[in-house]
């Protein structure tokens, strides 16, 4: 098992079975990713955090019998601390910090016999929908290298295209598992709010709006690590009911004659791009064929207020934050540190007082059952997962005019002028991934699946959401498609 070809074979579960049986040893799929990595990586940029040196030591002990012991694995670098190991976050504020413990979900996969090897690009803090960070510099979509790969999850769903890993860990505070899933051809599924743990430094990231899983080539892999990951952490704010059985059992079930709602509409924007509507016609004749009913529907809820409410959390969120991690480094917060527009997404949360992130908050609960009326009548509903084809790098930076009157809103935080900044950068942020928030806030777990790639070669994904709790009639659906119209062949061309 030292060529690549050889490796790129497997999905995780695959290279797991190959160590099980003796056919392959941990050192041999290790050697494979890092010569995968170094193939092509200084042209993407996927990974941005090498431990070569450190995995290697690992693989030349005892690794746990976990399910996948010895599959090499990448984890996202924000919000996955692994002890002796850097985690910018993507932002220049944290260099140099070392967390001294790892993340829940890290001993899981450790547990599991994962072999980590690095960590990938990300946005600072997770923010935006592409992973363009003046720290790192933008990574590149393996499909077409003059494309963004998405957010914040980027360099994670970059690095399973080009074939460094089968799967990467990721996370999603607003779309940022599913956005880089679908412009890079992969699956990638948001749990149920609470199904994942964040501790021990984190209780309910972004007041819940923040979950944790995978970007994966296979739909099996996504089960499988699901499993390994989910569950109540010591001290936790929340507990979730537990699935009735794995979710890798799950994948072998027939799901059934499923009622799927499908609607184009963007949920928090203005229009879908003609690819996006194709996709999701596409998915809904594939469907058909396979024995489920399915007719258009309509989303209820209050489309004028909650995108900024959205934005509003998150401009909150993000402020203690910033708080929580100048306690933690004793290095005091200023602009020179950040980015542009952080500072000014922190700059709005301060200003915002806690009446106003109650009333938003509870907003967005009430506004979330409505939501989930929808699903009274339907197990799933599908919508585009982005309204647009993956963009050009540099497409959605700013401009050089929306500069200048940031530096003038950090300088005179006025907040009738925030507020309009506020409602600008809701708008024209969200314009190309208007689907996937929305469901942040309701909690509900939901999937982006490869079944469409337009004139351009670029991958369109379709997004499947599913009931609150409900991620096992999700994986029965994604497993019943990938059979019907497999993925796995779908390769970017050679990088190299």
């Amino acid at each position: 098992m030292t060529a690549h070809a050889e490796y790129e074979k497997h999905d995780a579960t695959g290279l797991a079975d190959l160590v099980r049986t003796g056919q392959a040893h941990p050192r041999e799929l290790l050697e494979a990713a890092i010569a995968s990595v170094e193939r092509s990586n200084a042209t993407i940029n996927a990974v941005v955090h090498k431990i070569y040196e450190r995995a290697m030591e690992y693989v030349g002990g005892p690794i746990p019998e976990g399910p996948l012991a010895g599959v090499p694995f990448l984890l996202k670098d924000l919000g996955s601390a692994l002890a002796g190991v850097p985690m910018t976050s993507g932002s220049r504020y944290l260099m140099g910090f070392i967390p001294d413990y790892d993340s829940e979900i890290v001993a899981r996969y450790k547990q599991a016999g994962l072999v980590i090897f690095g960590k990938t690009n990300t946005p600072e803090f997770g923010l935006v929908a592409v992973t363009e960070p003046e720290l790192h510099g933008p990574t590149l979509n393996p499909w077409d290298i003059t494309r963004t790969p998405g957010g914040s999850s980027g360099g994670a769903a970059a690095a399973v295209a080009a074939g460094y890993v089968p799967a990467a860990h990721a996370s999603d505070g607003g779309g940022s598992i599913r956005i880089p899933a679908s412009a890079c051809g992969l699956f990638g599924m948001k749990p149920t709010r609470g199904r994942v743990p964040h501790g021990p430094a984190v209780g309910d990231p972004g007041f819940g709006l923040t979950q944790t899983h995978a970007i994966t080539r296979s739909v099996r892999d996504s089960a499988l690590l699901l499993d390994v990951a989910r569950g109540h952490d010591h001290g936790a704010p929340y507990q979730i009911r537990e699935p009735d059985r794995p979710y890798v059992e799950e994948l072998d079930v027939d799901p059934g004659q499923l009622r799927i709602g499908f609607t184009n509409q963007a949920l928090f924007g203005t229009d879908t791009h003609p690819d996006c509507v194709e996709a999701v016609e596409k998915a809904v004749a594939l469907l058909e064929g396979l024995g489920h009913r399915v007719e258009e529907v309509t989303i209820p809820f209050d489309r004028a207020r909650m995108p900024s409410t959205f934005v509003r959390i998150w401009a909150a969120s993000l402020a203690g934050d910033l708080e929580t991690m100048q306690l933690a480094t004793g290095k005091k917060l200023h602009l020179d540190h950040f980015e542009l527009t952080t500072w000014l997404l922190a700059v709005i949360g301060r200003k915002l007082t806690a009446a106003d992130l109650a009333a938003e908050v509870g907003f967005m609960h009430s506004e979330s059952r409505r939501v989930q009326t929808a699903w009274r009548d339907h197990d799933v509903i599908i919508t585009p997962t982005l309204a647009r084809p993956p963009v050009k790098i540099g497409e959605l930076a700013p401009t050089e005019s929306q500069i200048r009157q940031m530096k003038v809103l950090v300088r005179a935080p006025v907040r009738k002028l925030l507020d309009r900044a506020l409602e600008e950068v809701a708008g024209e942020n969200m314009a190309p991934v208007p689907n996937t928030m929305l469901f942040n806030m309701t909690g509900q777990p939901a999937m982006s699946v490869p079944l469409h790639w337009n004139v351009d070669k670029l991958p369109i994904g379709v997004q499947f959401v599913g009931r609150w709790g409900d991620e096992a009639t999700l994986f029965r659906l994604a497993s019943q498609l990938q059979a019907a119209q497999p993925w796995w062949d779908r390769r970017p061309p050679p990088l190299h």
